[in-house]
């Protein structure tokens, strides 16, 4: 079981949640899946599921919703005070992005994937790694398939598939971008736990990981008239990408990879303390 610290912050870090408001157990879904049972969606999340889909009604409304997104962008600019900071840590970066890159953030809003993706690599294809039974949400469907959503599979013949979509992605050159804290948890200031999967892939293809990190400040002026005080300003901080060393074995190399991107990550947020430790006490 975990042992969870006390949260503690550098001065000026605005904290909108207190870290006492989540569950002790990290890993715990907080969103709610609104269909559980798959078979009463539109998708099998088996070897059915068209992982790979370049048909023109993927690609037609692949590009509404990449207009949907810019406007989105453009909106979070003004409903949550968005900023970016740290884009320089980018530059000087394009021929070692040549063959794609990975986009490690931690899980803290509603479209935070649309947030990194527009701000990080919004002239790139990205594929994103979800948890499958969102996407038989008929609410959150188009946003998350259209972004570039690929669902984990639930069963092993659909896993070769899901396997062989990231290969044949990876070929193209797109980005990919992954939450390795897994699930959701609105305005959270900690860094959780990281599944290995996306250090896994970063090593596989040999791509440098882009670690961010979304930040909190207080709403206030202006921003009163879009929501709430409780709702807090989002700033997304870019850190220095991470380069995968191919001569290590995977094993250490992942594990150097998380480590890494997690003290990165805590680093960025402001945090003195971090309640969580970088690796989960359980891998699945």
């Amino acid at each position: 079981m975990y042992v969870r610290k006390e949260l503690k912050v550098k001065p000026g870090v605005y904290v909108p949640v207190p870290e006492s408001a989540f569950p002790d157990d990290p890993h715990t879904r907080l969103v709610k899946v609104l269909v559980e049972d798959s078979s009463q969606g539109r998708f099998q999340f088996d070897e059915t599921y068209p992982y790979i889909d370049e048909s023109f009604s993927y690609r037609w409304r692949a590009a509404v919703h990449g207009i949907v997104r810019r406007c989105l962008h453009f909106y979070d600019r003004f409903s949550q005070g968005l900023k970016i900071r740290g884009k320089e840590n980018l530059k000087g970066c394009g021929k070692a992005f040549g063959k794609g890159a990975m986009i490690v953030c931690n899980h803290v809003f509603h479209h935070d994937a649309s947030i990194a993706y527009s701000a990080i690599c919004s002239d790139k294809e990205i594929r994103v790694p979800m948890f499958a039974k969102h996407f038989n949400n008929p609410k959150d469907y188009f946003f998350i398939r259209y972004i570039g959503g690929i669902p984990i599979a639930e069963t092993r013949a659909g896993l070769v598939k899901f396997n062989e979509a990231l290969d044949y992605y990876h070929s193209k050159g797109d980005w990919f971008l992954v939450f390795p804290e897994a699930v959701r948890w609105d305005y959270n200031t900690s860094i959780r736990p990281f599944r290995k999967g996306a250090f896994n892939l970063a090593y596989k293809y040999d791509i440098p990981i882009v670690p961010c990190v979304i930040t909190y400040r207080k709403r206030t002026g202006f921003y009163r008239l879009f929501g709430p005080a409780e709702k807090p300003l989002l700033t997304l901080n870019i850190c220095k990408p991470l380069f995968p060393d191919r001569g290590v074995r995977r094993h250490e190399e992942v594990d150097r990879l998380r480590n890494a991107t997690h003290a990165a990550m805590v680093d960025a947020a402001g945090i003195i303390q971090n309640p969580w430790p970088a690796k989960p006490d359980f891998e699945n």
